[in-house]
């Protein structure tokens, strides 16, 4: 076989195969992109979404939520645009007092602290840190110029009265911030490893799949195949060291070690295009289950 001829073919081989990939990529992204501009997280001027609140001040998806520069480092999420409200300005769930709370409750933090940067309705949507195009830096947050259209949103606010509008009590919303299953028997550590259905404080929660990522314990609870899946219920690693009582109160040193916590984003995913964007649909109550053993 002639050899240049023999190269030439292999160059053509490794071009086909370069381009096919570039393909697939190019499709994936697309894919992914397409599902968030036909969601109501899309609050840009491109959404088409009957009824979704719009912004006319920018057709980019990425902004409201997240910059690739300048981000709030303090945030548990990627690259967060968006300026937070102190963890302690929340009432939560235990300040209820019912019995049936196993697990310690730090003050909200992690990502539901993100996502109720929206979802208190205590400032416009298109506030960020760093809005599109130059110049338009402020580390404490500034409203993009622009208007609103939406029956959902009063001055680019989640309108109040709505459910989605969450505000700062949470009292009547499933707990966030709260040790999943009560946390380990007798308040040990979290094991380095799967923990089987029952073996938490609560035995009435399913048992949790574990992984280290980047040296980092990860937990979630399975939901269909095997391995980590968007579809999966996320749980998020906390090292609070203090937790709240069932008045509120903040006992000191209460909590101790990497801790799997229950979060916003644990049943909800931002990106998703289920319905309440929730990570699997809820059909027979199918989320609920996902966790609780009933």
């Amino acid at each position: 076989m002639n050899l240049n001829k023999w190269i030439f073919g292999l160059q053509q081989v490794l071009s086909t195969v370069l381009a096919l990939l570039a393909l697939g990529l190019l499709a994936s992204h697309a894919a992914f992109a397409a599902g968030i501009a036909d969601t109501k997280h899309n609050l840009g001027s491109t959404n088409t979404v009957s009824g979704a609140n719009k912004f006319d001040g920018t057709a980019e998806l990425c902004v409201f939520c997240h910059t690739p520069h300048g981000a709030d480092s303090s945030a548990a999420v990627p690259l967060w645009n968006r300026k937070m409200a102190a963890p302690g300005t929340y009432q939560t769930y235990n300040s209820l007092g019912t019995s049936s709370l196993d697990g310690a409750t730090a003050p909200v933090g992690s990502v539901s602290l993100a996502c109720l940067s929206c979802h208190d309705g205590t400032q416009a949507m298109n506030v960020m840190i760093n809005q599109p195009g130059s110049g338009g830096y402020n580390a404490g947050g500034a409203a993009l110029a622009g208007a609103w259209t939406g029956a959902n949103q009063t001055a680019g606010s989640i309108a109040a009265g709505l459910i989605t509008n969450i505000g700062k009590d949470l009292k009547n919303d499933h707990p966030i911030g709260i040790q999943y299953g009560g946390g380990m028997p007798n308040g040990g550590a979290y094991t380095a490893g799967p923990i089987a259905d029952g073996a938490l404080k609560d035995p009435d929660f399913k048992g949790l799949s574990y992984a280290n990522l980047n040296g980092q314990s990860v937990w979630w609870v399975e939901t269909g195949a095997a391995g980590r899946q968007k579809t999966d219920m996320m749980l998020y690693t906390r090292t609070d060291s203090d937790a709240v009582d069932r008045s509120g109160a903040v006992v000191p040193g209460s909590l101790a070690g990497a801790q799997a916590f229950v979060e916003c984003a644990s049943c909800h995913d931002p990106h998703s295009t289920n319905t309440t964007f929730l990570r699997i649909a809820n059909t027979g109550s199918a989320v609920c289950l996902s966790c609780h053993i009933k």
